[in-house]
């Protein structure tokens, strides 16, 4: 790996993606390495139950640039705050899914604005979703502009680029067992009046795979998010 100071790193949450993840990551190195800066990826596998980790690893083992961490299962939100404080040294983080719903061509285009921006995310153009993701969605805009002012569209959008130096005390304070700590950093991003640029991204819904939360359980986990949000803020007043 070079000596060069890194200049980014790419935090990708997995779980049970057997059939896609080898070449969402041959798509970002590409994209990546095309663009030409210094970087690395990390990918947090979290407990899948199927061939990721096997598959990760080899993947791995013919590209440097990759690191694989495999941990227990605990769902999205805790394993992307994992992955931000065990990063938390670094210049820049960018956060994707590993389910190829928003292409990497499209980076670039955050990247060559972050001299101007804290917080650079993706607004998932196109998006269509069922019913109660729609409801989720809103009420996660909602809740934040409520509670911690106006300023993003997309709170939740797991394509974000970020500069550490301006939010390393947020994600340090978020709680390790937040739910959705994503819409919390969106949040603190308005609160604070960083510097914001939203971007439309097209977004398509995912080809292989499954989704961690499904049905009622997502409704569940929507309610845990919101009260998270709102507590996390009021604490912080």
């Amino acid at each position: 790996m070079s000596d060069k100071k890194i200049e980014l790193v790419v935090i990708m949450p997995v779980y049970n993606e057997e059939n896609a993840i080898s070449d969402v990551i041959s798509k970002w190195t590409k994209e990546l390495n095309r663009i030409g800066m210094n970087y690395q990826i990390h990918v947090y596998n979290d407990g899948s139950n199927d061939r990721t980790l096997e598959i990760l690893n080899e993947v791995a083992s013919n590209n440097q640039i990759l690191t694989v961490h495999d941990k227990e299962n605990t769902g999205h939100g805790t394993t992307i705050l994992k992955a931000y404080r065990e990063n938390i040294s670094k210049d820049w983080i960018f956060q994707t899914d590993s389910d190829d719903e928003m292409s990497p061509e499209y980076f670039k285009y955050l990247w060559e604005k972050r001299e101007d921006y804290d917080f650079l995310i993706g607004k998932r153009n196109n998006r269509t979703q069922a019913t109660p993701r729609k409801i989720i969605s809103f009420i996660s805009r909602i809740t934040v502009r409520l509670f911690y002012g106006k300023g993003i569209w997309d709170v939740n959008s797991p394509y974000r680029l970020m500069r550490i130096s301006k939010l390393k005390d947020i994600i340090l304070n978020i709680p390790k067992d937040t739910f959705a700590p994503n819409v919390i950093i969106s949040g603190m991003v308005c609160m604070k009046k960083l510097k914001v640029l939203e971007i439309p991204v097209p977004h398509q819904n995912r080809q292989t795979g499954e989704v961690s939360i499904k049905k009622f359980k997502l409704l569940k986990a929507a309610f845990k998010s919101y009260f998270q949000t709102i507590k996390y803020r009021i604490v912080k007043r």
